[in-house]
Formats: C-alpha cells, structure tokens, sequence
C-alpha cells in the first residue's frame, strides 16, 4: 500500500485530534526511510508516526493513554485493520492494556485480551515500557507481524537522563529498527487538525544523544586523517538525523562520516584503500572498538580488504575474513555491491556495527544520466542510515580531523537557512560560510528518488515552502549572482527541485503569456547513423509551462529522449552566476503521450540515439510556441521574411547541412534574407569535411548555441559547441566574417575533428586544431595565416621558433602555437594534400598505438609515405619534424 493511502485509511473517519486530556505525549524522532507521520502538533512535533520493518508493520504513538481513551478508537481501529497481515489475523493486546482489549471489542475488532506475544499473533498491542522481549518483537514485525505500540519517555528521562532516552528507553529496543524513537520532550496539549495529506517530517528534532561523544571516541588520539592512501575518494553526503561528519576538508566536503541506525552504528570512508590503511591504523581501531559497541564480538571482513584484518590482529581484535553472518558484531567491506543490501540493513538496525568504504566517481563516470546517489550500489546500502556517497571526486589529501565546535551538516544548514529565509534574517556565519556546500548538497539530495518515500518527499517539500516563501531570483548578465549566496542556493533548489516534478508551474510565480494551446505536428528524422543527435523541432516551452507530446507507437521505448534546452553547461562550480546552473531538462520517452515542463522554458529537441532507424518520425506537441528556424535549401525565403523571423521564441536557430546555430532571436530578426550568410557557413563545413577526409555529409549536424555563461573559455568544443553571446556578432556578420576573420568558430570545429589516432596530448590539444583554422580562413574567406590570428605573423612566428631552439627543443614546450608551427611547416612546404591524405589513411587502420612517442614516430612515418608517393621526401620535411623535439 503506497504511503498516501495508508495515511487516508489510518485517519478515515477521524474528526481531530483531542489531547486535552490527562495524559502529556512526547515527541518522536523519525529517521527511517519508511517512517512518517500521522499526527503532528500545533508546534510540528510528531506524536503519531507509523513504519514498517521487514514483512511488517508499526505504529507508534506518544503515550499509552492514546491506547486506552475512547476518543482515538475511531484510530485504533483503523491502525489495527492496517497492521493485520491478512484480514483473518488474529490481534493480542498485553495484560497492560486491558482498556484498548475493550475499546476494540466495542468497535467489532476480535481481540485476544491479556495475551504474551505469540507467532500466532497477526497483531501485537502493548506498551512502550518492557524491553524484555525486544529481539522476539523485532523477529515478530519482520517476520510479518504488525505491532502497536505507546508510550512516552520524558519521565523515563527525568529518572535517567534525556540523552539516554535514545538508545536505553526499553520501547526504542523495538522501534527504532524501523527508523522511530521516543524522545524525552514532552509536547504540549491541545486539539490538532487531520492534516488533508501526510504531514511534513522536521528537519531537526532535539533528541539530546549526544553525539559529540561518539565523535571524541572515533577520533581518541586521532589530530589528522592522512587520506593520501592510494586511491582517489568521492564526497560524502551526510543527511540523516543521527549522521554526522568525521572529517572535513576546508570548503566544508565531509570524506569521512559516521551514524547511528536503529540499534547498531555504521562508519563509512570515500575509498577503500581507507580501510587498511597504516596510516589510518588508530582510527580504524577506534571504529572497529565503537562498531562493536562493548560486545567485544567477531570481526568479518569482506575478502577485498583482507588487508584489514592483519592490522586488527596487531591489537588483538578478532577478526576472519568472512560473508556478513548471523555470528558477526563488525561487519566490514566495500560499497560496490547491493547484493545483500536487505541483510544489511537488518544487521544494523538490529545492532551490528558497519565499517564501509568506496568511491562513486568512477560509478558515476561509467554512468552517465544516472544519479550516484540514488543508483550507485553501494548507496542503496547507506542512504537508509542517513549517509550517501557522491558521483564527485576529490583530491586525497591530509585533514584535522573534526575537533568541538560547529560543524557543517546538511540537515543542520538547511534548517538555518530555511529560518533565514522565512525570518529574513541576516545572512551570518556559520550559515554564510556554508551556503556553497548546502547548494550542491541540496542538487545532489533531490536525486535521491522521492515517490512513495515519505523520508525524502517530505524535505521535497520543505524546500518547495523555502522557494514559494522567497520566489525564484532573478538573475542575468546585468543582474548576476555570486556563488556563495542565499540567490545561489535558491537557484540550485529551484533548479533541481523542478526536475522532480511533472509540472514545474507551482515554483514559478509569473506565468508566461502566448502559449499555444493548438497542437502542432511536426516530423523528425529518426535515423541517425553517427552519435546521439538532437533533432529540432522548430518549438519552444515557456518557463514553467508543460507540454504535452504525442507520439506514434514506434517511438515508445525505441531511446528517443524530449530535451528541453539547448544550454547544456553545468555552472554549479562556477564563483559567479549569470543563469541558473541548469537549465536544460531531458526526459525519456516512456508512454505514447507524454508530459514535460522545464523551469526555465527552452527549445524542444528530440534526442535520437546513435544506430536508430526510426525513419521519419511524426510527432503532435501541445503548450508550445514556435521558434524562428532556417534551414538552407528548405525553408521559403518568403515565409521567413513575412513570418517565421518574427515567432515570438526567444532563441532562433540557423541551419546547413553539417551546422547548427542557435543564437537570440533578437539577433535575426533584422535578417532579411539568411540565405548568403547560410551559403558561406556551407562552404565552412564543406571545408571542414574535406580537410578531414570525411564524407561531405556528417552522421549529425555540428552545433554552435550561444549562451549568456558557459562553464569554461570563450568557446568551448563539444556537441554541442558552447560560446558567449559576445561571440553571436561574428557568427552572423558576412562582412565581420570576411575581413576580421571566424578563428574562435572554427578552432571549436577543428577540436570536434581532432582524433585520437594522429593527437598527442597534452602537446597537439591546441594545436592541431588549428589547422581547420588557417585552411579555412585561407581557403573559404580568402584571409591569409598572418592575418587571421595575431599569433601567426611572421615575426611572431620567428621569435617563438628561436626561443623554444634556445630552451633546447625540449619536447615539454612543444605546444599550442610551437607545436602548430611544426604542421605549418609541413603544409608550407608541401601543400595540403598529405595531410588529408593521411587523415584518409588513419581512417583505415585498425591498429594504432596508445602512446606518444609511438604515435608520433607512426605519424612521421606516414607522412613521409603520403608525400613521397608524390614528390618524393626531402630533407625540409625531418627538419621540420625535429622541430617537435627529434622524433624523426
């Protein structure tokens, strides 16, 4: 049964909450991923929550005086038919609950009054006071069984002190395996509303465990972790209520953390080297030592770290290299495998210690599109206790480790913000120091998968309140936004908070006017022979809007994708912000007819797959505007003149057979007649294209999309090719183009040609490139070399050549403009044609080294074939090759 509809069952029929009575109820702490609430107070403290655990089921409530006032039996009933395994299940209540043994009898429930736990119980009711059968009770719920249970810990706390209550109060044996425990705050009296859907879980509740001394014993005798253990660790996530951080680099990235989880406790690292580590040989000691919890138990370590037990030995610690087993206190091994990841949790929330480790990065390299956090096996073990591994990497360094004081913890800086925002409070340390973290924590948060999992779409919507409170900032090249402010993290939010939702409209708070309510068809290529390709659909979706996107059978789990946005540079790491970081959206075609809004609005794409052969696909998309879009030798000059230049999208996009532009729709509408401009950026690609040696027609279309930031450079290559808006003059300015030259374009062009067969990096990456450049400009817009980049004037060129000779042609400085000189050399010398013929030739050579040297002596090599075949090789072709640092 989903969450939403056991919640409607269990208050079906309530009126509201009376406590007013005699009893005083104390608040719960949640931390379960499958703990909620029923009932919260006027304040927001939890007095009726419910889980469940293995097979089956709990409710808790806040005192035993709920489980015996005829004004909750309306509740009663409706929780005992929830937690019956089957509907013939018999109910037990104990001897202490006699009342509630009548109170069901009177409402029609059959009950077995005055009963022990027994295994032909369906359902067991007692009170929260005995823990002398807690491992039978947590046997019982996993098993199947359903348990109701009350009680309150405030006066268990006076008698033994409030930061006990946690892990010594008798009911929190039973309860908090499922993730629920009684606190020892007292909640005050009153009479409380049936919220209409499942109430929000506080972000913080005062639970007085003190968790600063698990802290001291993990760190005894430990000043500094030296991570530098031979391996690259991930970032850690902290966000669970009893999680907290070890050890913290200076921009606040947590690479060691530790949690209590029901009635066991978990250590993880960011690597496994971490774990045998001499260098971390006292706190691993110390780990183990608390893991154990005083149960001085045996040791299993996964046969990978089999390192580890030889070091646990030098103390004394019994230890086997072993699979998890019933006989184990400690249990230790990596974060690669899910496979037991149920019986893990089992082992910890009933008591065994945890000692985990591993990186996600390299998870997360292999997996592109997919969220570590939610997916990377190793956390579908970890989330659950509050601590997640993340996709990002970090130098392995030495730290201090976490000494007294105040420390950044996610769950913590987001309560303060969250107050900041609401109060309008002044932004001030510790939270203004955390900001940055708390962005990107809250980008990698929203990834953990919310539906049906009340844990995380309650802080879902906690931050849905933040962003609705404060609205959306604005931002802009006139208006940007630095990095480590409260803008910042509002934009992280709403960007990611966006994508979990099917309509982003309730975080905007204007609409956008002129949507087209009439569909519109249009028809996309859907073969596609090369890599992933972006087909354009000529569409746009307002910010915050949904479209609506239907199409034909074929389509349906065939790969394609609905891409929202064409701005696809992540700027989550840059220190100022023009655009929110993440602007684009991408979807799965999963159904016939499918829904997609973006935050930011965009044009729409459908992304084809590499190998498709689709065909013409035909696809109808509603809530959309057109965008103006050219494409030469198709589009009726008269139509773009009259209508099409003037859509009212904000981006256009120009198009040639091998080339797309993206750029602002205010640049183009001026634009009469895109045909000349067109025609010249056709004979640019032709060029490309027989420069490289490759067919005239790519397997997709090159892009260039202009945004307000991207995330490096002035241009940068890829699919697509990133640049400035700055850049847009020269792009679409024939007599721009013509005289002062396309360099930045066509260097982006030249990288996307550059080939790993014939490229020696680092030495050839800014090099080589070039090359499209200068038989570009010199071939297609008729400007000489000397011309075309200040670089290559002759005297330039002289003086670079005498001081790399002066250095001693150190193959060190052969780069960027000295390497390229090398290459110019040999095109001077000997013209253009062996070098697409050896491109040519490169095409058709199934094997090529990996290395450099070996690479450069097989280019030599080769070139010297493709110019002998003609003229024969001369003795300016090895002295220009010696210039690379005498591979010859």
């Amino acid at each position: 049964m989903k969450p939403s509809a056991t919640y409607e069952l269990l208050v079906d029929g309530v009126g509201q909450w009376d406590f007013t009575g005699s009893f005083v109820p104390c608040e719960l702490l949640l931390v379960g991923e499958d703990a909620y609430p029923v009932l919260m107070s006027s304040k927001k403290q939890v007095l009726i929550a419910v889980s469940q655990y293995g097979k089956g089921r709990m409710v808790v409530v806040s005192h035993e005086g709920i489980l015996k006032d005829s004004k909750f039996s309306q509740f009663l009933r409706n929780a005992v038919e929830w937690l019956k395994p089957s509907p013939e299940a018999l109910v037990g209540v104990h001897p202490h609950l006699d009342s509630l043994s009548q109170l069901l009898l009177r409402a029609g429930t059959a009950v077995q009054a005055g009963a022990e736990l027994s295994p032909s119980l369906g359902v067991y009711c007692m009170d929260a006071y005995g823990s002398a059968r807690a491992k039978d009770l947590v046997g019982f719920v996993a098993g199947g069984g359903g348990l109701l249970v009350g009680g309150q810990a405030w006066h268990w706390a006076s008698q033994h002190g409030k930061e006990k209550v946690l892990l010594e109060f008798p009911g929190n044996q039973v309860t908090s395996v499922a993730g629920i425990y009684f606190t020892g705050n007292a909640v005050e009296k009153g009479i409380f509303k049936v919220a209409k859907k499942i109430p929000k879980i506080p972000l913080i509740v005062p639970h007085q465990a003190n968790l600063s001394l698990d802290v001291e014993f993990l760190l005894r005798g430990v000043s500094e972790l030296d991570l530098v253990t031979g391996g690259v660790p991930s970032i850690l996530l902290v966000h669970g209520v009893l999680s907290f951080p070890l050890c913290l680099d200076s921009s606040h990235r947590c690479l060691l953390a530790a949690a209590r989880y029901g009635r066991g406790r978990v250590v993880v690292a960011t690597h496994e080297s971490q774990l045998f580590s001499p260098k971390l040989a006292r706190f691993l000691l110390n780990a183990v030592c608390w893991l154990d919890a005083g149960k001085k138990g045996l040791v299993g370590v996964d046969a990978s770290l089999k390192k580890l037990c030889s070091l646990l030995s030098q103390e004394e610690v019994k230890s086997q290299v072993s699979q998890l087993t019933g006989d184990l206190s400690v249990y230790c091994c990596s974060s690669y495998s899910d496979r037991d990841a149920e019986r893990v949790h089992a082992f910890v929330a009933e008591g065994g210690g945890l000692l985990i480790g591993g990186q996600a990065w390299y998870w997360a390299s292999q997996n592109h599109g997919k969220a570590a956090v939610a997916e990377y096996p190793g956390n579908k073990i970890l989330n659950r206790f509050g601590l997640s591994i993340l996709g990002q990497s970090v130098k392995a360094a030495k730290h201090p480790a976490v000494g007294s004081g105040e420390h950044y913890h996610f769950r913590k800086a987001l309560a303060l913000f969250n107050r900041h925002v609401e109060k309008h409070e002044e932004l001030k340390a510790p939270l203004k120091d955390w900001l940055q973290r708390l962005a990107q924590d809250c980008a990698a948060f929203l990834h953990i998968p919310a539906h049906d999992r009340p844990a995380y779409a309650s802080l879902h919507r906690i931050l849905t309140k933040v962003l609705q409170r404060s609205g959306i900032p604005h931002v802009s090249r006139q208006c940007p936004v630095k990095s480590n402010s409260k803008e910042a993290v509002l934009l992280c939010m709403a960007t990611e908070l966006s994508l979990t939702m099917t309509d982003s409209a309730a975080l905007v708070q204007k609409s956008a006017a002129g949507v087209c309510t009439l569909p519109v068809t249009v028809e996309i290529d859907g073969t596609n022979p090369g890599k992933t390709a972006w087909r354009s659909t000529g569409l746009y979706l307002p910010e915050g809007h949904t479209a609506v996107i239907t199409f034909p059978c074929l389509a349906v789990g065939a790969g394609l994708k609905v891409q929202i946005g064409c701005h696809t540079d992540d700027l989550s790491h840059a220190t100022e912000l023009k655009r929110a970081p993440v602007v684009i959206r991408t979807c799965d075609i999963a159904c016939q007819k499918q829904s997609v809004s973006c935050l930011w609005g965009g044009l729409i794409y459908i992304v084809v797959p590499a190998k498709s052969i689709l065909g013409k696909v035909p696809i109808t998309v509603e809530g959309a505007v057109r965008a103006p879009f050219f494409k030469l030798g198709e589009t009726c000059e008269n139509q773009w003149k009259d209508c099409i230049r003037h859509y009212p999208a904000p981006w256009a996009e120009l198009a040639v057979e091998n080339l797309i532009l993206t750029v602002p729709s205010d640049n183009i509408r001026h634009m009469k007649n895109p045909q000349p401009l067109l025609t010249l950026w056709n004979e640019i690609m032709v060029a490309i294209s027989k420069l490289a040696a490759i067919p005239t027609k790519f397997p997709r279309p090159e892009r260039i999309v202009t945004d307000v930031q991207i995330s490096c450079g002035w241009m940068h290559a890829g699919y697509p090719i990133m640049g400035h808006l700055d850049s847009v003059k020269e792009m679409l300015d024939m007599k721009h183009m013509q005289t002062a030259g396309l360099w930045g374009p066509v260097h982006e062009l030249g990288h996307n040609q550059q080939q790993q067969a014939w490229e020696f990096p680092p030495h050839t990456t800014e090099a080589t490139c070039n090359l499209w450049s200068v038989y570009v400009h010199e071939e297609v817009l008729g400007i000489p070399r000397h011309q075309a980049h200040q670089a290559l004037k002759s005297q330039c060129r002289e003086a670079r050549i005498r001081e790399y000779l002066k250095k001693g042609a150190q193959l060190k400085n052969w780069e960027m403009w000295t390497a390229l000189e090398t290459y110019l050399q040999l095109q001077e010398g000997f013209g253009w044609d062996p070098f697409t013929h050896l491109f040519s030739d490169y095409q058709k050579m199934s094997t090529i080294p990996k290395d450099n040297p070996s690479k450069m002596n097989l280019w030599a090599q080769k070139f010297s074939q493709q110019y002998s075949l003609t003229r024969g090789v001369s003795d300016g072709f090895h002295s220009s090759l010696c210039l690379s640092g005498g591979r010859c």
